[in-house]
């Protein structure tokens, strides 16, 4: 017969491996969301500007890395991109998610630690959230 200890044991310790897979599909899923929107938008732009495959055209690979270039640099831009239909908004948006997949990662943790009734490690956690929030506004 189990004792009420082991029962809470086998409980928590269900509920650490519902929290792994969680955390395990958010980062599958954000992973191959933003390959898939960055080679989508790769070859969006190669098949509106063919000249891009070429070395023999004017275009260089300083002149698409200068700060000249119009990437979207905002997320108006981005938006203004995706609803033209041009590549760079899928490449942007794409790259967003790979930022945002970490971070999204904490929040889930967050969330986890909560769940499982942590509160040092939640607390921990919420900060570790905070500063990653803070570093995106403060540059």
């Amino acid at each position: 017969m189990k004792t009420n200890g082991s029962e809470n044991r086998e409980i928590d310790e269900t509920k650490v491996r519902q929290t792994e897979i969680a955390i395990s599909y958010l980062l599958r899923t954000g992973v191959v969301l933003s390959v898939i929107l960055v080679s989508a938008g790769l070859g969006l732009t190669f098949a509106h500007h063919s000249s891009y495959l070429h070395f023999s055209s004017n275009l260089s690979y300083h002149s698409v890395t200068s700060s000249s270039y119009q990437f979207p640099h905002t997320i108006p831009q981005l938006f203004s991109d995706l609803g033209q239909g041009k590549g760079r908004g899928l490449i942007g948006l794409g790259l967003i998610i790979l930022i945002l997949t970490p971070v999204l990662r904490v929040a889930v943790g967050v969330l986890s630690f909560i769940y499982e009734k942590d509160p040092p490690m939640a607390l921990v956690t919420t900060f570790v959230l905070a500063v990653l929030i803070l570093s995106f506004f403060l540059g």
